[in-house]
């Protein structure tokens, strides 16, 4: 059982599933002119039939033809109710991983801001390198969130239904229905787009949504390691949140273990090869609908989804509540200011030694101002002067 995973509850688990199968074959069914008033009725699905079908469609279009009286799926197959389904939860998704990737973003812009002159050690291969800020560690980490953000804004926009039939050429919808106008009719009734053509095996819908799920977990899991790298207790220089009855052992009674950096790091690192999965499924959707590529795409879909759902939650709550030690920082950087300012030939004061690392945090806390607006108390971001006569391609 995943860790988190009531974080996720109604979004991807075998009930939301359902519901949106049926969603699905509730639009069809009215783009056929079939009246259908379920209230809040959902079908129980029996796993046995489930399995004897070879997927969840067929025992659910039974359990909807004992309920409606007029015609339904007539002219879709398995393979369209179950991906469009599948793009319905995606939707919620990305709406959650969104909104709890906005609660990160603020929380690191507020850092940053807050954190702009904390002097620390920068580090590379694991060694002393050059004095850094935190706030320039914490913006590093907003880029991330910000290009993840925008990656899943434009996932979000293009999530197709899947309208094909039996082989992809709608042949039994054009005995009912205008095939192409009820294609595109389904797509509004469920709020997604019809892209103009089925994709029973070009899978690149499923890929898209997998890579930008994978490189928000990818993003997240890099704020996570730094946080746990920071947390260790030689190090000392930042700290989860302490919330009562979290991070602690079942043996060690003086522990408080840093559990949301490592659950998200532990998402971070499952989520390449639920996204790898995707793509071998893809390069294996053969003849006009495929034979195991689909099956083995669900679970892979279904976990990635689960994996950044939950992740984006517990990363908001690792953020909104991170520690930072500036004194430790700062006292450290001092400490270790010869190999810090090594590169500059020596030297006292790391905090002499920054380069442009506040324009860094500058620039950055302007692309999430113009995204989120400013931030309250925020430090005032000067604009970039362009001196007069100069060209801003350097032409």
């Amino acid at each position: 059982m995943l860790p988190g995973s009531y974080r996720a509850a109604g979004l991807v688990d075998h009930t939301a599933l359902v519901r949106a199968m049926l969603d699905v074959e509730v639009a069809w069914a009215r783009v056929l002119g079939t009246p259908v008033s379920l209230g809040s009725w959902t079908p129980v699905l029996d796993p046995a039939e489930v399995e004897a079908a070879g997927n969840p469609v067929l025992p659910l279009v039974s359990a909807l033809r004992s309920q409606v009286s007029g015609d339904v799926h007539t002219g879709l197959t398995s393979q369209d109710v179950l991906d469009t389904a599948l793009m319905l939860l995606a939707r919620d998704v990305l709406s959650r991983v969104s909104a709890d990737l906005a609660r990160v973003g603020a929380a690191l812009a507020r850092l940053a801001d807050e954190h702009r002159s904390s002097v620390m050690a920068g580090r590379t291969l694991t060694q002393f390198a050059v004095p850094i800020t935190f706030g320039l560690k914490a913006a590093r980490w907003l880029v991330g969130v910000l290009d993840s953000l925008d990656e899943l804004d434009a996932v979000s926009r293009n999530l197709p239904v899947q309208c094909g039939g039996a082989a992809g050429t709608l042949s039994r919808a054009a005995s009912v229905v205008d095939p192409l106008a009820a294609a595109a009719s389904f797509a509004e009734h469920l709020g997604l787009v019809w892209p103009g053509m089925p994709w029973h095996t070009y899978r690149a819908p499923v890929t898209r949504l997998g890579d930008a799920l994978v490189r928000t977990c990818d993003a997240l899991g890099v704020m996570a390691a730094d946080v746990l790298t920071l947390g260790r207790p030689e190090i000392g220089e930042v700290r989860e949140g302490a919330v009562a009855g979290r991070g602690g052992s079942s043996t060690m009674p003086h522990k408080r273990n840093p559990v949301l950096s490592v659950l998200v790091n532990s998402a971070a690192l499952q989520a390449p090869q639920l996204g790898a999965q995707l793509h071998l499924c893809s390069a294996r959707a053969v003849d006009e609908r495929p034979d195991g590529a689909w099956h083995a795409e669900w679970p892979a879909l279904r976990g990635l989804m689960e994996l950044a759902v939950v992740a984006a939650s517990q990363a908001a709550e690792l953020t909104e509540g991170l520690e930072v030690h500036a004194g430790v920082m700062a006292r450290r950087a001092a400490e270790a200011a010869e190999d810090l300012l090594a590169e500059r030939g020596g030297g006292t004061d790391p905090a002499a030694y920054l380069g442009m690392a506040e324009s860094f945090v500058d620039e950055v806390l302007r692309r999430n101002r113009s995204r989120f607006g400013p931030l309250r108390g925020e430090h005032e971001v000067p604009t970039p002067i362009v001196s007069e006569g100069s060209d801003r391609n350097g032409d």
